[in-house]
């Protein structure tokens, strides 16, 4: 009489509502659950408990109390809701998937905090992006011949040249292949670094000359060419302290064909303004440091959009890598 009052409890019993986890089941069809009993549930009680409705035992874990059910044969939501609700019962949840996080096998990948700071991995387990994204570098130009670079490279012009010819450069200022390395280094290949964009293409375009400056006319063309040919971003490392309408009007040309336009906020640590960050249509980009604290050099203020690493980056230089810091290392992330 006594068995048959328990079991009567352990199928009816449900003065204690809890949560309804079936609620929350995964999209995709489960086929196990985890089951965690109170404390001192005789064994026996715990098997009928489980058989009685219509799962099985696939084994105990580790944790006191805790197992493992398959529920291949029945309704996962439906036994899931019904031993919720046991008196027994201290939990049921889904017996839910992991997946290995994805780290690229790039040997220098472990000094690259800014990756690891943006949590890349996670992004990088949902997408590697695409190999039709073009990423355009407006920048000294990028070292074409670099091993982590050059088959990522699909194009390359000279802006600093009339009507932006065809021009491979070799990059001896170091800052475009920099920048290059952060936005799409090649990556897991067993060599070098990781690019924030695992997938996509690099337009090279050089509108700064081998020391690292530029006209804004040279500037404002590098960025129409990239537009026309087939830039889905546009990465500006640069700029300078006056407005200019060419500057602006490039800007919204740019903008106008659905181009996504990133530029640095600048190195002044004050609220200066830099142009083109500072227009409406560009992400203004400030830098911060391995603590997630503003950079020590970072322009800031209420026009700056958002702001990622840039102390000490790690990415290609020239032939080789280097460290370097800067708000220009900061935009190649977002």
């Amino acid at each position: 009489a006594i068995l048959v009052f328990v079991f009567f409890v352990v199928g009816r019993l449900s003065s204690r509502v809890s949560e309804s986890y079936a609620d929350n089941l995964s999209a995709d069809k489960t086929e196990r659950l985890i089951i965690k009993f109170k404390p001192l549930v005789p064994q026996f009680l715990k098997e009928k408990i489980i058989s009685s409705n219509g799962a099985s035992l696939s084994g105990k874990t580790m944790l006191s109390d805790t197992y493992s059910l398959s529920t291949e044969s029945v309704n996962a939501p439906s036994v899931l809701a019904k031993l919720s609700k046991n008196l027994f019962v201290e939990y049921i949840e889904e017996d839910y998937v992991g997946k290995a996080l994805e780290i690229p096998n790039d040997p220098d990948y472990s000094k690259q905090w800014g990756l690891q700071k943006i949590q890349a991995q996670f992004g990088w387990d949902i997408t590697h992006g695409n190999s039709n994204v073009e990423i355009a570098v407006v920048d000294t130009g990028v070292n074409y011949q670099h091993p982590d670079l050059s088959s990522k490279i699909s194009k390359s012009v000279n802006c600093t040249l009339n009507s932006c010819p065809d021009y491979f450069t070799l990059d001896p200022d170091g800052h475009g292949t920099h920048v290059a390395g952060i936005a799409s280094a090649i990556t897991n290949n067993s060599a070098g670094v990781s690019g924030t964009l695992w997938e996509g293409k690099i337009l090279s375009v050089k509108v700064l000359d081998d020391k690292g400056s530029g006209y804004y006319s040279w500037i404002a063309n590098g960025i129409v060419w990239a537009a026309d040919n087939g830039a889905d971003v546009i990465n500006l490392s640069l700029g300078g302290s006056f407005s200019s309408f060419t500057l602006e009007n490039a800007i919204n040309y740019a903008w106008n064909k659905g181009v996504v336009i990133v530029a640095t906020a600048g190195n002044s640590s004050s609220t200066g303004r830099i142009y083109p960050a500072y227009y409406s249509n560009v992400i203004a980009t400030a830098a911060t440091d391995t603590s997630d604290k503003k950079a020590s050099f970072s322009s800031y203020g209420s026009w700056v959009d958002v702001a990622s690493p840039g102390v000490a980056i790690y990415s290609t230089f020239n032939d080789g890598y280097e460290y370097l810091s800067g708000t220009s290392m900061a935009a190649p992330f977002v």
